[in-house]
């Protein structure tokens, strides 16, 4: 067994969401949002250099002293898959582990809204998940996929830096694609995904205009595809698209995507009071037809009014699902002013005014 697989086995019984390993500094748990130091050593940089090279292939280690950073996936099985990151600080060496459970849990295990499992059987389009780091979109993507593949006849391709969840195919082939090790980049698998017969294509994340262009197209012509965006809602979302291509070809970008969007979920993870773990918060954006034509007449800001009145097409905006779980005391009135997009109608809540962000105080 190797000396990491102990403290990965801590970090399931305890239910941490994350590890750190840093030369100079003993482990660290982050445990429903919050760091906590384990009782071990000072880890110092050569004896946490082996330790880590212990689990890791010979590529990622070449990989890793070549470019100072290396992402990449391991796997205790029948325990959990971690999401790896290998980096270099002022020390010495350090590493983040993000756990990533074996079992996907579904749509209704995890509490969240049951549209997700209709977005899993549109024929096609363009779904997008999105939200800050750490903020629970991957277990939600797994949670959609996994619901296509028992509900669905189709081929599902993913394409991931790396792969986290395992699909086990269901009712339908899974092929999952991991940058770096069975292709070159998100957009040269993208391009080969659409000669691969696929129905459902997720990408991991759509970080470059190429990948963003390849993903517009893919929906346009009769895929559905899922992907991940590191943006806070759906207005922010929109925009962030559009505004990465260049000014001369944003009209028309404006129209393809106001035909490929189907939905924008964005999410946030919040801290419970009520007992111990974490809750997430969703906005959701359907784009109905008059989504569609604020899209095309660039008139993004008024996004946020119409998910307002979009009820009936299961849309929600984030502030009021803060609200739903304020009212209820699942979380702190402090925390959801900060997370909170309309901050002052979350203000009469908080008792302590002075210790919110001064920056972000309505006038």
């Amino acid at each position: 067994m190797a000396k990491l697989d102990a403290f990965f086995k801590l970090m399931v019984d305890t239910q941490a969401s994350d590890l750190h390993l840093s030369a100079g500094n003993p482990p660290l748990l982050r445990i429903h949002g919050d760091l906590q130091r384990v009782k071990y050593k000072v880890l110092e940089d050569e004896e946490l250099r082996e330790m880590l090279y212990e689990i890791a292939p010979e590529e990622i280690i070449k990989k890793f002293e070549e470019q100072g950073e290396v992402d990449w996936g391991y796997e205790i099985p029948g325990l959990a898959r971690f999401r790896v990151n290998y980096y270099r600080q002022r020390r010495g060496v350090a590493a983040a582990f993000r756990l990533i459970p074996n079992k996907i849990k579904t749509v209704e295990e995890l509490g969240l809204p049951p549209i997700l499992n209709r977005l899993a059987l549109l024929p096609r389009g363009l779904v997008l998940v999105t939200g800050p780091t750490g903020s629970g979109k991957s277990t939600t993507l797994a949670a959609i996929i996994d619901y296509a593949n028992r509900m669905r006849y189709d081929h599902i391709i993913t394409i991931e830096d790396p792969i986290e969840f395992v699909h086990e195919p269901k009712n339908c082939l899974i092929n999952q694609r991991e940058v770096g090790t069975h292709t070159k980049s998100f957009a040269n698998a993208l391009r080969a995904a659409l000669r691969e017969d696929p129905d459902i294509i997720m990408i991991g994340e759509m970080r470059d205009l190429e990948t963003i262009s390849l993903a517009l197209e893919a929906a346009l012509t009769g895929h559905l595809v899922f992907a991940t965006l590191h943006t806070i809602s759906a207005a922010q979302t929109v925009s962030r698209i559009v505004d990465a291509f260049p000014p001369e070809e944003r009209d028309q970008i404006r129209v393809s995507l106001s035909e490929a969007l189907r939905a924008v979920i964005s999410q946030t993870m919040f801290k419970r009071i009520d007992r111990p773990g974490r809750i997430v918060a969703m906005e959701i954006m359907i784009a109905t037809p008059a989504i569609r034509n604020l899209i095309r007449e660039n008139k993004i800001h008024q996004i946020p009014s119409m998910i307002q009145m979009g009820r009936k097409y299961g849309m929600m905006s984030l502030d009021d699902c803060i609200m739903e779980y304020l009212n209820n005391k699942w979380i702190s009135p402090e925390e959801a002013f900060i997370k909170a997009v309309d901050k002052s109608r979350f203000i009469p809540f908080v008792q302590n005014k002075e210790i919110l962000d001064f920056t972000e105080m309505p006038g």
